[in-house]
């Protein structure tokens, strides 16, 4: 199945993660000299996890290419994320909440990405240029809003 028929489904806004793999890398530590803290606001509920990762230009979207990825439980006021940046420069975040945890794309799950931009049933995945955000040295701070299904709309929660 391709990638669009697949998002069109409700199946894949990101890749589940492997079983095997180590939690949250890329996280912050007292230790890391860039980092970038994403407030996520309008999740639907408290349940599940939300996933943040970050990606360059090169890897934007592309499973596996993310630089930096952290999972947070999720919370209905929001949560706020620590991720590590490699250096400073031009890079896009992608935010997934799996709503019921089961580590899975499912129909009721939602995602967002750093600067808002609109999404809609036949364009879930936006281009580097609408998501993209210089980042310095440092620490950064981003927001991202959360989208959900709407029948056959996508939009934040109302």
């Amino acid at each position: 199945m391709n990638a669009t028929i697949a998002t069109l489904l409700g199946l894949a806004l990101f890749a589940a993660p492997a079983a095997a793999e180590t939690p949250d890398p890329g996280a912050c530590t007292a230790n890391t000299p860039n980092k970038l803290l994403v407030t996520v606001q309008g999740l639907k509920n408290s349940t599940g996890k939300v996933r943040v990762q970050l990606y360059d230009a090169a890897g934007f979207m592309k499973k596996g290419r993310w630089l930096g990825r952290v999972e947070v439980p999720a919370s209905r006021d929001g949560v706020t994320a620590c991720i590590a940046v490699p250096a400073p420069g031009n890079y896009a975040v992608a935010v997934r909440h799996d709503a019921n945890g089961n580590g899975k794309s499912d129909w009721n799950d939602g995602g967002g990405f750093s600067r808002d931009p609109k999404l809609s049933l036949t364009s879930l995945e936006p281009s580097f240029s609408k998501a993209v955000i210089p980042l310095r040295a440092g620490t950064n701070r981003t927001t991202v809003t959360m989208n959900y299904r709407r029948g056959l709309s996508i939009g934040p929660v109302r």
